[in-house]
């Protein structure tokens, strides 16, 4: 077995983590990273699961696909959802495998919820229930999702301070699982505190690498520019050709997502294509700033700028060498 997986027998294995916001240079580094050490790249991305969906999720193309091997890309089907439990099963079995083939897993995206998963283990909640889910949307559609907000907080105060009144996945899983167990979710998560978590932090030594500008306006510049070329690499016609099959909606976690969410919005009629563009640049502006802010709250991350003080962006080289830096210092 490879000195990278494990040093002596006994050790724990190795694993690489490399994360950060959207449009921050993820894909570039691990990429670079890949022809420098034996790894595969597990993706933590709950876009890039999803078939059909490439340009909009900065999916990696054909030539860097084939480069190093790729694990949790194309793996689904847009009319079935992903969860961070799914996550954490085949992620944690792909890199058992990786390991003992003597390779290092680098788990690399910007989902942190993905992250927080894998690295504190999830809590044993109840698996979906199709038929309480059901009832949950029918209820969203009849009364809207501020009404399934003001229903958790009568049951569960504290998810619901937690969960935004918009935000219907987690509000419908919250409650979900309320109604399934009789058991809330905060009382789950409170349960795995106690139990000491017994994610990948117990089990691997981890280097924890982010990626990111110092300049919050440098990294707003790189989404509006990723998404206007996006638009002129197809992405209209990439969201009318899953539009176009019927059995999707914008209900689900794959149609959800930022920039596709917007001009499902404008081929349903609801927004002129210009807005759905400014909608979809803002959004992803949001979502970069919540990742930002799971970041800064993050243990034992090694951060890779990649602007200096006075604004100047560093050269490829120069990210890589700061990554390869943090990464020899943890003797990985």
């Amino acid at each position: 077995m490879s000195e990278l997986a494990t040093n002596n027998l006994g050790e724990r294995p190795k694993a690489l983590l490399l994360m950060g916001p959207t449009a921050s240079g993820k894909t570039d580094l691990a990429l670079a990273l890949a022809e420098r050490m034996p790894l595969e790249i597990i993706s933590v991305d709950s876009a890039l699961v999803y078939r059909g969906m490439d340009i909009g999720s900065a999916k990696p193309n054909a030539e860097e696909l084939a480069a190093v091997p790729h694990h949790l890309i194309d793996i689904r089907d847009p009319a079935e959802p992903y969860s961070a439990a799914d996550f954490v099963r085949d992620a944690e079995a792909l890199a058992a495998d990786i390991v003992s083939r003597g390779k290092l897993p680098l788990f690399a995206g910007g989902t942190m919820l993905y992250f927080k998963a894998l690295l504190e283990g999830l809590a044993d909640m109840p698996p979906a229930d199709p038929q309480v889910r059901a009832q949950i949307e029918a209820l969203a559609t009849a009364e809207g999702w501020p009404e399934v907000h003001r229903q958790l907080a009568l049951v569960d105060p504290e998810s619901a301070q937690r969960i935004h009144p918009n935000h219907s996945q987690r509000l419908s899983r919250a409650l979900e699982v309320y109604k399934v167990s009789g058991v809330t979710m905060s009382e789950w998560r409170h349960k795995q505190h106690e139990q000491g978590g017994g994610g990948f932090f117990d089990r691997y030594q981890l280097c924890q690498l982010a990626i990111g500008p110092r300049d919050r306006s440098l990294l707003h510049r790189r989404i509006e520019q990723r998404y206007n070329a996006m638009i002129e690499a197809g992405l209209l016609e990439e969201v009318r050709a899953l539009h176009r099959r019927g059995d999707l909606h914008i209900d689900l976690p794959s149609i959800r997502a930022v920039g596709y969410r917007q001009l499902w919005q404008h081929l349903e009629g609801q927004l002129t294509l210009t807005d759905a563009i400014e909608k979809a640049i803002v959004a992803t502006r949001q979502l970069a700033k919540r990742q930002l802010t799971w970041l800064r709250a993050w243990p034992e991350l090694n951060w890779i700028y990649i602007d200096k003080d006075d604004g100047q962006l560093l050269t490829k080289a120069e990210i890589i060498q700061q990554a390869m830096g943090f990464i020899s210092g943890m003797d990985i």
